[in-house]
């Protein structure tokens, strides 16, 4: 059944697939979610549903969900089924195609764990107009991550993609200056590997994000050495800072990091969960700016390429900002 909505006395009635949603106010920003493979995806609701929200996150509700997203990595398809039931047990409508659940949204969180179908799937949520999100990771190449950022920017839709350890509050409190200078960082996070993905994006992402977050753009050259078990990449910026990351897949792992600074060697503290990831999502909805430049985002997965090639070469230095250039003059 084609969906259409309409607004009665100040509430906004929405019909997809034959079901009827009712939001309390007009003014309620709608909600799609793409890919139900990620305990994100109930987790995000939950903290955006909640009748008692914040006002830092309040406004918004995930109203519609599409399930799929990977077809073949068995850890992504066998958890939809789950949390397929639990959005639904929300109250949020779930649809069978991503095009009907545009049409009953305002904004989308593409939440599929599998960054090879994002290109696609994120190409139509543009195409719609939509202002997106997209977790980790944003594509499964260099090549679809400039590619995502460069068709947004040219239709004028708002794109961000962050892992939620972005918004450690050490990490944001040493970007933004608290202990002077930032002459380096070494970070460290759970680092396991998809055959289907380059080795850091599928989980190393979320310390290579921490060591971006301290240290901003800018990275020259990459190495790295690996084993079975760890990784270990060193990034060298063009003002000669240096920053480590360790990828660690045996023993005690976690996630944070030693930021070195011109005041003193400081601790990047606790993770702090998902709300605050949640709370710049909201508020580039709200704004349609992204609280990240697209620029640092295309540098981050271009340190992790850079990464893969360092290992190709057996731990040889990769320059970063040849391969954003190289991809860059292939997509012109």
């Amino acid at each position: 059944m084609k969906l259409f909505s309409m607004f009665l006395s100040g509430w906004m009635v929405v019909c997809i697939q034959g079901h009827f949603l009712v939001a309390q106010d007009s003014d309620l920003i709608q909600i799609g979610i793409i890919g139900l493979d990620t305990s994100h995806a109930p987790a995000f609701a939950k903290i955006l549903n909640d009748p008692d929200a914040e006002d830092d996150v309040a406004g918004c509700r995930v109203v519609a969900a599409y399930p799929h997203g990977s077809q073949d990595i068995e850890s992504s398809v066998s958890r939809i089924p789950r949390y397929t039931k639990e959005l639904s047990e929300m109250g949020v409508e779930i649809t069978d195609s991503i095009d009907l659940l545009l049409e009953a949204v305002d904004c989308v969180l593409l939440e599929t764990n599998d960054g090879r179908p994002h290109w696609a799937q994120a190409r139509q949520v543009i195409d719609a107009g939509k202002p997106l999100f997209i977790d980790k990771p944003i594509a499964a190449s260099l090549a679809d991550t400039v590619r995502i950022f460069r068709y947004a920017k040219e239709k004028g839709v708002p794109v961000f993609s962050s892992s939620s350890l972005r918004y450690m509050a050490g990490a944001q409190e040493i970007r933004k200056g608290s202990h002077g200078k930032i002459l380096g960082v070494n970070t460290y996070s759970p680092c396991s590997l998809e055959k289907t993905h380059p080795d850091l994006y599928w989980y190393g992402i979320h310390g290579v994000e921490i060591l971006y977050t301290v240290m901003g753009p800018g990275c020259q050259s990459v190495t790295r050495s690996t084993s079975a078990e760890f990784d270990v990449v060193t990034g060298v910026w063009k003002d000669g800072r240096m920053a480590t990351f360790r990828g660690i897949r045996a023993g005690k792992s976690g996630y944070g990091g030693t930021a070195f600074c011109e005041k003193g060697i400081v601790d990047l503290g606790k993770y702090g969960g998902y709300r605050p990831l949640l709370v710049e999502i909201v508020k580039m909805f709200k704004t349609g700016k992204s609280p990240v430049p697209p620029e640092e985002t295309i540098e981050l997965y271009a340190f992790m390429s850079a990464a893969d090639r360092s290992k190709e070469l057996g731990g040889a230095p990769v320059n970063v900002q040849k391969l954003i250039s190289n991809v860059n003059t292939k997509q012109k």
